[in-house]
């Protein structure tokens, strides 16, 4: 017999087949109607299942966060991938090994010492591979400043002069996460656009190729209003959404396609607890939602069928234990769980969470579970 929310060993990570389906169509239809390209990002999603549903086509485009990713991704059929953490010169070597497979994998650099690696390794290796040049949308991690042209050409012609493909740029408006108002969102996906356009502007106007201009994130991609001079967008987590993104306002409470089920093991009824069989090793330690407007604990809890408990959080959480109350100074009654039942729970950030399984239990619109599917972890 097949297993069931009933039956499934806990604490274990669940997928919405449904949810998952509607997240991908409605980022798709979006942005076919601003006339750009989607490159899935397939760090949340870490499973070729997933990944089949999310990309516009069996081979890609993707972008991923890890070298096993590509090697993950590029067995199952992958050839159009970005790796999109600046290159160490050590990973050159298995980045090569990766395209020897007839993958397009392309790397990304904001450096003029990166750039010398890649130019030496595409010199003794005869591999021209593809580089975009990291842009800084907005002072929030890496990347050159979109307006310093001397920069940005002084790597451009290393990298075109050492026999490498100058294939464009590409930014990451990481201080979007920091928003909510959707004037403020639209505003940061057009500061993300203006800097990747001025920055392809100055290679051009050097004379260097830029065919790609790829700019994204979740907010900025679910919020731009206009990505003229856009070549692609790149996104991840609204695939599955979490309780950041809510807090965000990229997706709904109710979009949120994964969640880990749980079971009660007991109570401490004189404080108010729930103890259920999922910690912080479960949830991830990731409480990105106390620096929002609401604080979600360790997650939000709902009843089977996935309806939240009125102001229900895993409020604190041990290594394996997790400390089910209500939110502080609700009015809302504690919901009667006797020990053995069993609770899911949506997490604050859907990475992290994820990578804490080897697996998904996928559920149909019925709540039933109709499949495994594996994912990955590491590096």
């Amino acid at each position: 017999m097949a297993d069931t929310l009933d039956t499934l060993a806990t604490p274990c990570l669940l997928l919405d087949e449904a949810r998952l389906r509607t997240n991908a169509e409605r980022m798709r239809a979006h942005l076919a109607g601003l006339g750009v390209a989607l490159r899935p990002h397939l760090k949340t999603a870490k499973s070729i299942d997933v990944a089949r549903i999310a990309m516009t086509s069996p081979e890609g485009p993707a972008i991923v966060s890890t070298l096993l990713e590509a090697e993950y991704f590029a067995a199952g059929g992958v050839r159009d991938m970005i790796y999109g953490v600046g290159i160490a010169p050590a990973k050159l070597p298995r980045v090569a090994a990766i395209r020897a497979g007839g993958v397009d994998l392309a790397i990304i650099l904001d450096s003029l010492e990166q750039a010398d690696a890649v130019a030496d390794h595409a010199r003794a290796s005869g591999d021209a591979v593809p580089v975009l040049i990291e842009v800084d949308a907005d002072g929030h991690r890496s990347g050159v400043a979109p307006g310093d042209r001397d920069t940005l050409v002084a790597i451009g012609r290393r990298l075109v002069e050492g026999g490498a493909t100058l294939r464009g740029v590409m930014l990451h408006a990481g201080d979007s996460y920091s928003l909510r108002d959707p004037v403020a969102l639209a505003a940061a996906a057009e500061n993300e656009r203006f800097a990747a356009v001025t920055a392809a502007g100055a290679l051009r106007a050097a004379g260097l190729p830029c065919p790609v201009v790829s700019v994204g994130s979740t907010p900025t991609a679910r919020f731009a209003r206009d990505l003229t001079g856009i070549t692609e967008v790149r996104a991840g987590v609204y695939m599955v959404g979490d309780l950041f993104q809510a807090g965000v306002g990229s997706v709904a409470v109710g979009d949120i396609a994964v969640s880990v089920l749980a079971t009660v093991i007991g109570h401490q009824r004189a404080k108010g607890w729930i103890i259920v069989d999922a910690g912080w090793m479960a949830m991830s330690r990731d409480r990105g939602t106390a620096r929002q407007a609401v604080d979600q604990g360790y997650g939000v809890v709902c009843d089977l069928a996935g309806r939240p408990y009125p102001d229900l959080l895993v409020a604190d959480a041990n290594q394996e234990h997790g400390i089910v109350a209500l939110r502080a100074g609700s009015a809302a009654a504690l919901p009667d769980l006797a020990v053995g039942a069993r609770i899911r729970i949506l997490p604050n950030h859907a990475c992290a969470t994820g990578a804490q399984y080897d697996r998904y239990h996928v559920l149909d619109g019925e709540n039933r579970v109709t499949a495994v599917w594996p994912r990955i972890n590491g590096w």
